[in-house]
């Protein structure tokens, strides 16, 4: 089964492609008629609000043609910023060397929360530096996952 937010992926990836930014994730937050449509954009050099603008426009008229979610949301376009959600293992390698702070589906070694170094991506594991230790955690069991910008 492919969720949403693949779905919305493999919708949007090409216009976004198209007008020179990356698409850098996607959340959505379904709550009834105050759903929410994240999409978090990036580029070389960043992205502004005039960026946000012209791309929540051309994403705003391809949702309404293409009509992949049911009901009423809220669409809102965005920079990752510098607490940026990392949202594949590709975007942990490209991290990797800064903080980052995890949150897991279910309890592993014994926590849901660790903060550490990103050190690596070894197969479909994230290994991360906590201390003296590394950590090596299964990337299926990670909810979600950010960097931090200061320490």
């Amino acid at each position: 089964m492919i969720n949403r937010e693949a779905r919305l992926t493999a919708l949007l990836t090409p216009l976004i492609d198209a007008m020179g930014y990356r698409l850098w994730g996607i959340e959505y937050m379904a709550q009834g008629k105050h759903s929410l449509l994240r999409v978090y954009l990036d580029k070389d050099g960043g992205i502004d609000i005039e960026d946000c603008a012209q791309a929540s426009r051309q994403i705003s008229s391809l949702l309404d043609v293409e009509d992949p979610i049911n009901g009423e949301y809220t669409l809102e376009v965005s920079s990752p910023g510098l607490d940026r959600i990392l949202f594949n293992l590709d975007q942990f390698k490209e991290y990797a060397g800064y903080h980052a702070k995890v949150r897991l589906t279910r309890s592993f070694e014994g926590r849901r929360n660790f903060s550490g170094q990103i050190k690596a991506v070894e197969d479909n594991e994230v290994v991360l530096i906590i201390g003296e230790e590394e950590l090596t955690l299964p990337y299926e069991l990670i909810e979600k996952a950010n960097l931090v910008s200061q320490m």
